[in-house]
């Protein structure tokens, strides 16, 4: 059965229009409430598309009043959403069979996805990353730690926003079909990997711990030879106390143990440690 519908020619998005959606994205925060989150958020940023592709201005508020709804996800992927929903925006306008609860619906159901793989990747994964780079910089006295931080998230930020935008907009609704699928799980997965990677090769960098304990001493040839705990242990593996330590601290947070309790117990041994001779400064 096929339904013949005559579709309305819209004007799609200018440059001047994603522009100007991307500057509006930047700022959704700016009026974030506790009763709907960012949906004023959401509703600014979405103006420059409804005044595009809405001449009247009762379609134009009708439109406003539809993104004024709960929102909320990871701010910097969310331009994805915006994206999207202009591009069902596109459609309605046009006359397409597209109602209001489809494009509510496609908004609250990527909400959940996004912020999913948005908050492992930006404040997990991308984060950490560059500010443990930056931090090796700036320990060893030099200013491009803190500029390598600032302009790589920011960079990170900005082409997240621009290009997400411009990729839910091309792509319509067919973006619901990648989150759904897995291709958006397996970039999750190989972003925790290369976030473990990393820091677990920082530990060994960053985690010092010296046991300078003496285990055996002698003379040999009018000289006094020693053999501490940490010599038998650089011997085995280099940097293998601060790996055991790792681990532990992964094991306690894996069976819920609240990680202030953590710090202040490493606090402990460590003092009692130093205490009876153990660790050395």
């Amino acid at each position: 059965m096929t339904e013949s519908t005559e579709l309305k020619k819209v004007q799609p998005l200018t440059k001047r229009d994603i522009i100007s959606t991307y500057f509006r994205s930047t700022f959704m925060l700016g009026s974030f409430n506790f009763e709907r989150m960012q949906a004023i958020g959401f509703c600014v940023t979405m103006i420059p598309a409804i005044k595009r592709f809405y001449h009247k201005k009762e379609d134009q508020a009708a439109a406003l009043k539809r993104h004024l709804e709960f929102f909320n996800t990871t701010p910097w992927p969310a331009s994805a959403i915006f994206g999207v929903t202009a591009a069902m925006e596109q459609k309605k306008a046009e006359g397409g069979d597209i109602d209001e609860a489809a494009i509510t619906n496609v908004k609250v159901g990527l909400m959940g996805p996004l912020a999913g793989i948005g908050d492992p990747i930006y404040w997990g994964t991308a984060r950490p990353i560059l500010a443990a780079l930056g931090a090796s910089l700036a320990l060893s006295g030099s200013i491009l730690g803190p500029l390598l931080f600032f302009f790589g998230i920011n960079i990170v930020r900005m082409l997240t926003r621009w290009y997400g935008f411009q990729v839910g907009y091309r792509q319509g609704t067919d973006i619901v079909q990648d989150v759904a699928g897995n291709r958006l799980k397996k970039l999750t997965q190989m972003a925790s990997v290369l976030g473990l990677f990393v820091m677990g090769s920082l530990v060994s960098k960053w985690t010092s711990i010296k046991m300078p304990l003496v285990l055996v001493s002698y003379h040999q040839a009018g000289h006094l030879i020693t053999t501490s705990l940490q010599n038998i242990l650089d011997s085995l593996l280099p940097g293998l106390v601060a790996l055991l330590m790792t681990f532990a601290c992964m094991w306690l947070l894996k069976h819920k143990v609240n990680a202030i309790w953590i710090i202040f117990g490493m606090f402990a041994v460590g003092i009692f440690g130093y205490w009876i001779g153990l660790f050395g400064l």
